[in-house]
């Protein structure tokens, strides 16, 4: 697994590239490192998708970065 600032990294690239997409597309990569049988390909971007969400995040004490 990679580090958690290399998750947030990603996180944020995945943001700044696809905006309000970038969970949608993360679960598209994630399901494909499945269908390959890479599950700690799938691991690492479950959680760089929870990563995702959180920086989109818009609600009061959300941590949005936009």
């Amino acid at each position: 697994m990679i580090s958690d600032w290399e998750l947030w990294a990603c996180a944020n690239a995945y943001v700044n590239r696809h905006q309000e997409d970038a969970p949608v597309i993360a679960a598209m990569r994630c399901d494909e490192l499945l269908e390959q049988g890479d599950l700690a390909g799938v691991r690492t971007f479950q959680a760089i998708i929870e990563r995702i969400h959180k920086l989109l995040d818009k609600s009061p004490g959300g941590q949005s970065l936009h």
